[in-house]
């Protein structure tokens, strides 16, 4: 066994009395913890204040005569205010800073019986935040019977350890993470292993979150979740605010976000607070962060670090202490070489970042999905509705097939069992509702994927003439296209790895180039 080392103060009430016989009639915490044979303690090291010296000795010589292989070692810690939370845990935490801890070559216990409530509580404090590396020792006096022993037990704030509270600790955790995926019963390993980090996150760190993946993932309503555990748990109080930036643009994004005074522009006729001050002890939501513009993710950045923000025609900052959960389905990391998106505000969301994968990923959580959307209908419409069991094994078949895209993820998902359901009034839905709607979702599908816009900006005769190699080419660069805010933005984008190389020497133009092969401009496109 290794040495045992007890930490402890002396207790200026409880470890006194008179000299003479009697006191071996007496429960003295410092004495008794050294009087039972089941408790060898090897070294006390005893905390008391300077107007204790005379008591520490004669509690010292006490216990050399009950313990003589017990080393005690009386340490001088004065507190002006020993009832001052601030003096004690500051004075507590410097002793435990500097005494030369070595848990492999020793044992360590902190008796909390003695001390103001204040001193223990900050022993409790300093041992559960592992400054003092040992277990909780208390004591106190024997039931029944005239003892200066009393009794000891020890306290483990492992409480993994403690078979009724790791149970509910278990039950706690499985109701976190059935709360983030709506009571859900998802059987995809890997997301459930998500799903377990972001309520240990969500619960635990108040950092920015940036939720990633494809349109319909669910990262909105992943969001919302976050924010109801939070504010289930204490841990925030006030409203989710959610804003989908695609929709910011122009002037009106910093107005919207920030807020504006009365006058600051034509049409501000009254002061605007802005969703920045509205998520005000409560969590903000910024879907699609990479559509903000550059000036509003320097604010952005700001708010997050200082708290603080400038609203538009002020000249006062405005402050507002909020969470931050971000949504994106863009490569932020790409965004950012493009001199599209902050490096320094991606950095600042890039501490915990987790991916959604799109329903395609995660065919197995098909079947739990299509019952939560049949529950979803019945509370949204006061009807319930089911599968017959011919009609459900071939839906289920289809959906986990090849066939089955989900381009749109749950929203896909959503949209078929909405339409089935209404489309079933006697609240069945049987094979011939499945067929009519695996047809519908083929037609929808085909159609999104062959469509690449072309013709209608080009004609029917000029987009044939194009090869296909140079079709799928042109389609992508007329997407990047759409998606961006003007011809040098879009240039960036596109040429971003030229960019790094330094051999674009204007994107804009290159581009202009580009399209004017085929007879197209920078107005045209931007116009479809």
């Amino acid at each position: 066994m290794k040495p045992l080392t007890v930490i402890g103060f002396l207790g200026s009430t409880l470890d006194a009395s008179k000299f003479g016989p009697t006191r071996w009639n007496k429960w003295r915490p410092s004495v008794g913890l050294c009087m039972h044979p089941d408790l060898r303690v090897d070294r006390f090291i005893m905390l008391h204040g300077g107007l204790h010296r005379r008591l520490a000795d004669y509690v010292i010589e006490d216990i050399g005569a009950v313990s003589p292989e017990t080393r005690v070692e009386p340490r001088l810690l004065d507190f002006d205010d020993a009832w001052d939370f601030e003096e004690v845990y500051g004075k507590l935490l410097d002793f435990a800073r500097a005494e030369p801890f070595d848990p492999e070559a020793q044992d360590y216990l902190i008796h909390i019986t003695t001390g103001t409530h204040v001193a223990q509580i900050c022993l409790f404090l300093l041992t559960e935040a592992h400054y003092l590396p040992g277990r909780l020792l208390q004591t106190q006096p024997a039931r029944g019977a005239v003892s200066a022993a009393g009794t000891w037990n020890m306290i483990d704030l492992d409480l993994s350890r403690y078979d009724s509270i790791a149970t509910r600790f278990a039950v706690a955790a499985a109701e976190g993470q059935s709360f983030l995926k709506s009571g859900i019963e998802t059987r995809n390993p890997a997301f459930n292993r998500m799903i377990d980090e972001i309520e240990k996150v969500a619960l635990r760190s108040r950092a920015p979150m940036l939720l990633t993946g494809p349109t319909g993932a669910g990262k909105s309503q992943l969001a919302r979740r976050i924010h109801e555990l939070r504010r289930a748990n204490h841990l925030i109080a006030g409203p989710f605010v959610e804003v989908n930036c695609a929709t910011l643009k122009g002037d009106g994004a910093m107005s919207a976000l920030f807020g504006h005074r009365k006058g600051a522009f034509t049409g501000a006729v009254a002061d605007r607070p802005g969703l920045l001050r509205a998520a005000d002890k409560g969590m903000l939501f910024l879907d699609e962060i990479g559509e903000l513009g550059l000036d509003e993710q320097a604010m952005i950045l700001r708010a997050i670090e200082d708290k603080v923000f400038l609203p538009v025609g002020a000249d006062r900052e405005a402050s507002s202490d909020f969470q931050l959960v971000a949504g994106t389905n863009r490569e932020l990391g790409e965004t950012v070489a493009a001199g599209l998106f902050r490096e320094d505000l991606y950095a600042r969301l890039n501490l915990w970042t987790f991916r959604l994968p799109g329903l395609a990923e995660r065919r197995e959580d098909i079947a739990p999905n299509l019952d939560y959307e049949l529950d979803r209908f019945a509370e949204r419409e006061g009807d319930r509705v089911s599968f017959n069991k011919e009609a459900r094994e071939r839906y289920l078949a289809f959906a986990v097939s090849p066939d089955a895209r989900w381009p749109a993820n749950f929203r896909d998902l959503a949209a078929s069992v909405t339409r089935m359901a209404t489309l079933s009034p006697r609240g069945r839905i049987d094979l011939e509702c499945v067929e009519s709607e695996i047809a519908r979702l083929k037609r929808l599908w085909s159609g999104a994927a062959e469509s690449d816009g072309l013709e209608a900006l080009l004609g029917g005769e000029a987009a044939a003439a194009i090869d296909p190699f140079d079709r799928v080419q042109l389609a992508e660069v007329l997407r990047v296209c759409r998606a961006s805010r003007s011809l040098s933005e879009a240039g960036r984008t596109l040429f971003a790895a030229s960019r790094l190389r330094r051999s674009s020497a204007n994107d804009a133009d290159r581009l202009r180039k580009y399209l004017a092969r085929f007879g197209l401009d920078w107005g045209t496109v931007s116009a479809a």
